[in-house]
């Protein structure tokens, strides 16, 4: 089954059969109070709802339409040997690293696997069916079998929804367009850290140069 979804710069037309919804890093770290980016002072909680709120309702439409949802979850082990190591710009940038230096004592509160820091939002739970990917990296598709996993369903368009749309989500989207796939960024799902210039940034680049862009409202009313 076809569908165009109205989009910029153009609409652009999906197999059903064909597409992916790509759910970003909705984990309570990046959209709770007492997560990491609550931590680090970098939690827009309003927005973090309004963002939870939209993207259910976007993966319940996924679903009915038996779209692919396959969720993307960062997270370190207690030891950290999957971070990189002081060698890696990784571990002094990404948020979750920075938390547990700076905050030694609470150090297996941020994103390390298994911790409420590192689930998925209740909200969002995964259901059967739905296949959950397991990063250390801001990309998706980097140390992962994401790409494996969209090959054997023969996926060829990706929707984004997520948080934080200028780090991963962006990230993640720029590979699937280097991957070969149709990226859409669904713009209302996604949730963007620090200034609201970064969502715009986002926006640009992607309509203008990686994929196209679209709103919840205009995907959810073209799948039904």
């Amino acid at each position: 089954m076809e569908v165009v979804i109205p989009a910029q710069p153009e609409p652009i037309k999906l197999d059903i059969n064909r597409t992916a919804l790509i759910v970003v890093d909705m984990q309570n770290a990046f959209c709770k109070k007492g997560g990491t980016f609550d931590i680090m002072g970098m939690l827009d909680e309003t927005k973090a709802k309004r963002v939870i709120e939209t993207d259910k309702k976007v993966i319940e439409a996924s679903r009915r339409q038996g779209i692919k949802v396959i969720y993307l979850r960062m997270g370190y082990r207690q030891d950290l040997s999957n971070a990189g190591g002081p060698e890696s710009p990784n571990y002094w940038k990404e948020h979750g690293l920075v938390a547990r230096r700076e905050h030694p004592g609470r150090k297996y509160d941020f994103l390390t696997i298994g911790s409420w820091d590192w689930q998925i939002s209740d909200k969002l739970k995964p259901q059967p069916g739905d296949i959950v990917v397991e990063k250390n990296r801001f990309s998706g598709f980097f140390n992962t079998d994401l790409n494996s996993i969209l090959r054997t369903y023969s996926i060829k368009h990706l929707l984004f929804i997520g948080i934080a749309t200028n780090i991963c989500v962006e990230s993640t989207l720029r590979d699937a367009f280097f991957h070969e796939y149709f990226p859409v960024l669904v713009s209302d799902g996604c949730g963007n850290a620090g200034p609201d210039y970064t969502q715009q940034a986002t926006i640009w680049n992607v309509s203008e140069v990686f994929g196209w862009v679209t709103t919840s409202d205009d995907l959810i009313k073209a799948l039904k």
